[in-house]
C-alpha cells in the first residue's frame, strides 16, 4: 500500500492551530504519511511535528466554509485546527482517521525512522537474559538459563531465555508449561540478595473442576523454599474469581498439594474497569466547571487513586513478604500478563536499590514487561478519548508508571531519574519513532525483526546529552528498603501527565500550586530524613549491629 493512496489533500494553506498554553498559529499544513506537520512563517514559532499514531480521537465541526478538526491524541492533549474550506477539512481528517489506524505495524513510523544522532549504544543488546543473570549468579548458584523456549516452542509469550531453578530439567518445565495458563511456568522474576528469597510469577494453574494437580509443578516452586521455610502465592484476582476461574479450567493451587504455600488474594483491577477509569479521569481533567467540589468528586468517581493503592498495597506485601517475613513468593493472576506483572515490578523498586537507578529501571521494564510479555499492542492501542474500545485494551502499563511516580514522589532523593523519565516512557508506549514497545511479546517482535530494522529507545535514551534530562539532581544512593505509604493523602494525581495540558481553569491552578508547594515539602522532609537514616546506619555499623531493614 502506497500512504499516497490515503492522502487526498497533502497541504492545506491559512490554517490556523490551536493548543493549550500558546497564542494561535497561522501556517501551513502538511500530511506525510506519518506526521502532521503545520509549519508557520513567523519567526520563532515552533512547528508542530504529531505523529499519526498519537492520534486517538477525531471530531469535526463546521461554520459556513469553516472547518475545524479537533485533534485527541493519546497522550491527553487536545489541539484544534482551524481549516479554510468545507472539501479540505473533511479531506484532512478523513486522511487522518485513515493514517492513526493503519492495520499493519510494519507501515507505522518506527520502520521508516532513521535517527539523526549517533548510535552509541545498541539499545537492543543492553539488558539480555544472560546478563541480569550474571548478577544473580554472583550470590546464588542454586538457579539456571534454561533455553527449553527456544524457538518459542513451550510459551510464545515468554523470551527463549529464562531463569529457573537448577533442580528442576527442561523436560519438567514443557510438563509444568502444560499445567500453566499459556504455557507461563513458574520463573524467577526477582532474587533478594540481603536473605535468597525470591519472586516468581506464572500463569495460572489450570486444575479445573476436577482439581487436576502436576506434581512437576510442585515440585518445581518447592524447589524455591529452604528447609523448614513456607512461600507465600498472592494471587491478584478476587478469590470468588479465582473460584470461578475452575469452572472455564483455570483455577488456584490447591493446599492439599501445595501444604508449604499460603494463598493470599490480593485484588487487581484489569481491562475495561481500567480503561473506563481512565477515561472518567481525563474527563475530570477536561472539566471546564469552576466547581472545586464537582471537580473532585468526578475524581474520585474515576478510581483511578483507588486503583493505585491496590497495586502498591499488593506490592507492598510482596515486599514484607520477602524482607521481613523471610519468605518466597509466587505471583499470578489469571494470565500472568498484567497485574502480576505491575507486582512483581514495584516490589522490586521497593526492595532493590538498582531498580531506581536509570539503567536498572530500563532493565526492569525489559525483563519485566517486554521480555515477560505484556502485550503492549493490543493495551496500548488507544487511550482515553477513542470512541470504538476493544476489551484487550487498557492502561495497565501507564497505572505501572504512575504507581512508581507515587513512590518517587515520596522518597525524592532515592531515584537517580526524575519525573520526566516517566513520561517519556508513557509517551513513547502509545506512539514511538522506536520499536521497543512495539508488539505484544519477544515472539512477535522476532518475526517482525525489530531488531534488524527499527532503533531501540534505549540507544536514544542512554546518550549522554539525553540522560541528563532525565537524571534527578537530589538522588543520593539508598541501599535501604523503602517502604511507601498507601495512605489516601499520600496518594496525588499525577499532575504532570493527567493536568499538564488542561491547566485552564482557576482552581485546577491552585490545585497545581498547592500540590507543587506539598511536593516542595516532601523533598526536604525526606532529605532530613535520608540523612538521618545514613547517620543511623552509621552508628549501627560502628557499634557492630546490623543495619536496621
Amino acid at each position: 500500500m502506497e500512504f499516497a493512496e490515503l492522502i487526498k489533500t497533502p497541504r492545506v494553506d491559512n490554517v490556523v492551530l490551536h493548543r493549550p498554553f500558546y497564542p494561535a498559529v497561522e501556517g501551513t499544513l502538511c500530511l506525510t504519511g506519518h506526521h502532521l506537520i503545520l509549519s508557520s512563517r513567523q519567526d520563532n514559532t515552533e512547528e508542530l511535528w504529531l505523529l499519526h499514531s498519537n492520534i486517538d480521537a477525531i471530531d469535526k465541526r463546521f461554520v459556513g466554509s469553516l472547518g475545524t478538526i479537533i485533534i485527541k491524541c493519546k497522550d491527553f492533549r487536545i489541539i484544534q485546527l482551524d481549516i479554510p474550506g468545507m472539501e479540505e477539512c473533511l479531506n484532512i481528517a478523513s486522511s487522518i482517521e485513515a493514517l492513526s489506524t493503519l492495520d499493519s505495524i510494519t507501515l507505522m513510523y518506527p520502520f521508516f525512522y532513521r535517527p539523526m544522532f549517533e548510535v552509541i549504544e545498541d539499545g537492543w543488546h543492553s539488558f539480555l537474559p544472560e546478563q541480569e543473570f550474571e548478577l544473580y549468579s554472583a550470590a546464588t548458584s542454586e538457579w539456571r538459563l534454561s533455553y527449553v523456549n527456544k524457538e518459542f516452542a513451550v510459551c510464545p509469550s515468554y523470551p527463549p531465555i529464562v531463569i529457573v531453578p537448577k533442580s528442576i530439567d527442561d523436560e519438567a518445565l514443557r510438563k509444568v508449561a502444560t499445567f500453566r495458563h499459556g504455557g507461563r511456568f513458574p520463573v524467577l522474576s526477582y532474587y533478594h540478595k540481603k536473605n535468597g528469597m525470591v519472586i516468581m510469577r506464572s500463569g495460572q494453574p489450570l486444575t479445573g473442576t476436577n482439581g487436576r494437580r502436576c506434581k512437576e509443578d510442585e515440585k518445581l516452586i518447592n524447589a524455591t523454599l529452604r528447609a523448614g521455610k513456607r512461600g507465600y502465592v498472592i494471587d491478584t484476582r478476587p478469590l470468588n474469581v479465582a473460584q470461578q476461574a475452575r469452572a472455564k479450567g483455570g483455577g488456584f493451587e490447591q493446599e492439599a498439594h501445595y501444604p508449604q504455600w499460603r494463598r493470599i488474594h490480593k485484588s487487581i483491577e484489569r481491562y475495561h474497569i481500567l480503561q473506563e477509569s481512565l477515561i472518567k479521569l481525563v474527563e475530570a481533567c477536561n472539566e471546564q466547571t469552576h466547581n472545586m467540589d464537582r471537580w473532585l468528586s468526578k475524581l474520585e468517581a474515576s478510581n483511578w487513586l483507588t486503583h493505585i493503592k491496590e497495586i502498591l498495597t499488593a506490592a507492598c506485601l510482596a515486599a514484607q513478604c520477602i524482607d521481613r517475613e523471610g519468605a518466597s513468593i509466587l505471583i499470578h493472576g489469571t494470565e500472568g500478563i498484567d497485574s502480576t506483572l505491575q507486582v512483581t515490578s514495584l516490589a522490586q523498586i521497593i526492595l532493590e536499590p538498582r531498580s531506581r537507578t536509570i539503567r536498572g529501571f530500563e532493565a526492569l521494564i525489559e525483563r519485566e514487561w517486554l521480555q515477560a510479555g505484556h502485550p503492549f499492542q493490543q493495551r496500548c492501542a488507544q487511550s482515553a478519548y477513542c470512541a470504538s474500545k476493544q476489551k484487550w485494551e487498557a492502561p495497565v502499563f501507564l497505572l505501572f508508571l504512575d504507581c512508581v511516580w507515587q513512590i518517587l514522589r515520596q522518597f525524592p532523593c532515592s531515584f537517580e531519574f526524575n519525573e520526566r523519565f516517566l513520561i517519556v516512557l508513557f509517551e513513547h508506549a502509545y506512539a514511538s519513532q522506536f520499536g521497543t514497545f512495539l508488539g505484544n511479546n519477544e515472539s512477535e517482535r522476532c518475526k517482525l525483526k525489530l531488531q534488524q530494522k527499527t532503533m531501540s529507545l534505549w540507544s536514544w535514551v542512554n546518550r549522554p546529552s539525553e540522560l541528563s534530562k532525565f537524571t534527578n539532581p537530589l538522588f543520593e544512593t539508598n541501599n535501604l528498603v523503602i517502604w511507601p505509604s498507601v495512605a489516601p493523602q499520600s496518594l496525588q494525581l499525577w499532575e504532570g501527565v493527567f493536568l499538564r495540558w488542561n491547566r485552564t481553569s482557576k482552581y485546577l491552578d491552585e490545585a497545581y500550586e498547592e500540590m507543587v508547594n506539598i511536593i516542595e515539602y516532601n523533598k526536604e522532609l525526606q532529605a532530613k530524613v535520608n540523612i538521618l537514616r545514613r547517620q543511623l546506619a552509621e552508628l549501627e555499623t560502628e557499634d557492630g549491629t546490623p543495619d536496621s531493614p
